[in-house]
């Protein structure tokens, strides 16, 4: 009767469908704000390049929820065994592009040769950031495939300097800056170890309805109305494609919005639409 039984039991479990578990979301160093809250000379500084962020584990490469990125088998057996973190990158202005290719099910070889994998930390890694950003330029150097990068990481010695090189990138199409403190250890969770330096910020908001258009843009959607997480409602009326404005997202959708600043009351100043949020 047993040895039924547990021919029953293997019997089974063959032709179950097997119920895949989600990955615990990676612990990671997050970036607070730059305002103007720290000696900036005591921090190494690189670009903030407008990627996915990717979490490398020696094995498996994952989006910050822990889910695995199906990337090619090439371009995940050219990585080195060493914890990486950084972003899936395909140049200024390309997001919406890259975001649709790294998140496929099943990879396009052709469009993942242009993407590239630019690594800024080492998870776990000893030393200070200045000498993690020395093993990452020897890790670079010794993987020897075109795909994996590190950013390059610079010193300032000023807030006027820091103004001028955001002013640069920005001008040049890039997102804004980043600061990491150089004597650092390694450490995870949000952190003035990390800051994130931009001309505007960006945040997401939920779909409620869509107003109407005027003029040259009577016929379709003038513009979204948004709510926060907190609740806050306002409208945002640029930053849309004509084929977004003829098909606008849904009520529901999760939205990217920039802005400049907030009002008194916490409305976002000079609000404008980025892209629709895709789920990893």
């Amino acid at each position: 009767m047993l040895r039924l039984l547990g021919a029953w039991l293997i019997a089974l479990a063959l032709v179950l469908p097997v119920i895949a578990v989600a990955a615990e979301p990676p612990a990671i160093l997050l970036a607070e704000v730059y305002r103007n809250q720290v000696d900036v000379a005591k921090y190494l500084v690189s670009e903030k390049l407008d990627g996915v962020r990717a979490i490398w584990d020696g094995n498996t490469l994952r989006f910050r929820s822990g889910k695995e990125i199906n990337a090619p088998r090439w371009f995940i057996e050219g990585l080195p065994r060493q914890a990486l973190d950084g972003e899936l990158w395909m140049g200024r202005g390309s997001f919406e592009r890259l975001s649709g290719v790294v998140r496929r099910e099943v990879p396009d070889d052709g469009e993942w040769r242009q993407v590239r994998y630019m690594i800024f930390e080492l998870p776990g890694a000893a030393g200070t950031f200045s000498e993690r950003a020395e093993a990452m330029r020897q890790i670079v150097r010794l993987a020897k495939v075109p795909w994996l990068r590190e950013i390059e990481q610079f010193p300032v010695v000023d807030r006027n300097s820091l103004q001028k090189r955001l002013k640069e990138v920005v001008k040049a199409g890039g997102e804004g800056l980043m600061l990491h403190r150089a004597d650092a250890l390694y450490e995870t969770g949000r952190s003035d170890t990390l800051l994130k330096m931009k001309p505007w910020e960006d945040a997401e908001a939920v779909v409620i309805g869509h107003l109407p258009g005027k003029g040259k843009y009577e016929g379709v959607t003038g513009a979204l109305r948004l709510r926060t997480a907190d609740g806050r409602e306002f409208a945002v009326g640029t930053g849309f494609t004509d084929a977004q404005r003829r098909n606008p997202p849904a009520p529901g959708t999760t939205v990217t919005y920039r802005y400049r600043d907030l009002t008194n009351s916490g409305l976002p100043r000079f609000a404008s639409f980025l892209w629709v949020r895709q789920e990893p």
